[in-house]
């Protein structure tokens, strides 16, 4: 049987918040004939096995660390049974089915015409989709093409890998687990092992350094570091594992060398996050001649283009270096406006962007890292603010409970432009954003200095700071 053809303006490869909300603007906004391609459920890794389920779980978290402090304050809690994983796991897995559910109406409602199946190129102009429910191909045939296929976590090579999980499938656990193993340094282990930790698992993390987040400030890498200490979650340091195996019962046996010599921990779950990369291997993307980078990563320009004319790219899947879903969205809605919106010099500008780890607490940073900032305008041109106190929501508790905060302000030349703003502790997330737009908008210190603090509060300090 011959397969369905059809033609389009438009067709985006990917149904994550970047690609869609490049499809719906192409289609709703401008009258462009647009076609999306996912192979899976609608709204990208963000919405199914990301952002959304991950902060809804950390505010589980947050609740109960809430819980244990409330004495501090007169309240005597009694819990008359531990936390429901499995309850909250199923009101959490609808909460994301809703959330499936509004982006096939938004669709609708944009005239994007949804296809579920998995894309293939045949050529520059020509995809080839295996539709998920019979197997049968359709052919489309494009005027432009967006790959917004994200990325999926990636694996361990060591023997027995394959007996630990993702960040993906931290989602499909069912029932709590007594004791897990994570590893990896980055943003998404350093969250799930917060989550883990305030929740009631006794959680080890692995990492190959002595700190985590290593791209971030030296001020959020050190603070957090000690502060996951003192809560009692177990880091091994300067660590690599070498195998994983099965010893019943469900438990997992991983051997290891850390700072403190070789040995072995027998888990419930271990967890990989050591990292994502892109989802090509389906795409068959070497027939079209588009250039991927040395980690697989497609190259762009700062317009999203491609080395081929009529194909672009965005979010996880190119080089741009930023895997935000909300740079994603920015530069889906950009590129639309330039394809089909008469706006030909319409781009997302990546200088600048804030982003925050929802560890606990909470860390946000937004521009250059003070050594960033050294070596990019010269050491003499650097002033730093910085300041470390304790928030005064732990003035009820005692020492040993008090949880830190710290501020730093990066400011470069005679002016003090602030290039690099770094902040951890309570509420840091919301306090970034509005400074964010202050920064981005080249706020200079004696800016944040006319502005009036809000007492009381954490973030008036950062327009107090000597």
């Amino acid at each position: 049987m011959a397969p369905i053809t059809k033609e389009c303006d438009y067709l985006v490869i990917g149904g994550g918040s970047g690609g869609l909300a490049s499809a719906r603007r192409a289609s709703g906004m401008y009258g462009a004939k647009t076609i999306a391609i996912e192979n899976n459920r609608l709204g990208g890794t963000c919405v199914n096995v990301g952002c959304v389920p991950k902060k809804v779980t950390w505010n589980a978290a947050t609740i109960k660390e809430t819980i244990k402090e409330a004495k501090a304050y007169g309240f005597h809690v009694e819990e008359t049974a531990p936390f429901d994983w499995t309850y909250f796991k199923r009101k959490r897995d609808a909460y994301v089915k809703r959330l499936n559910g509004i982006y096939d109406k938004n669709l609708k409602n944009d005239k994007v015409e949804w296809i579920h199946g998995t894309a293939s190129f045949k050529d520059t102009n020509t995809v080839k989709v295996v539709l998920n429910e019979d197997s049968s191909e359709v052919e489309i045939k494009a005027k432009n093409i967006l790959i917004a296929v994200g990325g999926h976590p990636t694996k361990s090579d060591i023997p027995g890998a394959e007996l630990g999980i993702d960040s993906d499938g931290f989602f499909d656990i069912e029932t709590q687990p007594k004791k897990v193993a994570i590893v990896g340094a980055g943003y998404i282990a350093i969250e799930i092992a917060g989550m883990f930790h305030h929740l009631g698992t006794e959680t080890h993390l692995f990492i190959r350094h002595d700190k985590f987040l290593r791209t971030f400030d030296p001020l959020i890498q050190d603070k957090l570091v000690a502060e996951y200490e003192r809560q009692g979650i177990i880091i091994h340091k300067n660590s690599s594992q070498s195998k994983l195996e099965d010893i019943g019962n469900g438990l997992k046996r991983v051997h290891y060398e850390d700072s403190n010599g070789k040995g072995t921990l027998d888990v419930d779950v271990l967890m990989w996050g050591i990292g994502r990369s892109p989802e090509l291997e389906k795409l068959n993307l070497d027939v079209t001649g588009v250039k991927t980078d040395k980690k697989g990563h497609i190259e762009v320009d700062d317009y999203q283009n491609t080395n081929v004319p009529n194909i672009y790219a965005l979010g996880d899947v190119c080089n741009k270096g930023y895997e935000l879903t909300p740079v994603a969205i920015a530069a889906g809605r950009r590129l639309s406006d330039r394809l089909f919106g008469n706006k030909p010099d319409a781009k997302l500008d990546y200088d600048t962007i804030p982003s925050v780890v929802f560890a606990h607490p909470e860390a946000g940073s937004i521009g250059l890292t003070e050594p960033e900032a050294r070596e990019k305008y010269g050491a003499e041109n650097i002033k730093v603010y910085k300041s470390e106190f304790t928030a005064m929501y732990y003035a009820m508790m005692e020492p040993e409970d008090k949880g830190p905060t710290a501020y730093k302000i990066v400011c470069a030349g005679k002016e003090e432009k602030v290039v690099g703003l770094h902040i951890l502790g309570l509420g840091s997330g919301e306090i970034l954003q509005g400074f964010g737009v202050a920064v981005k908008n080249g706020a200079t210190k004696a800016d944040f200095d006319r502005c009036v603090a809000i007492h009381p509060t954490s973030a008036e300090e950062l327009v107090t700071m000597k």
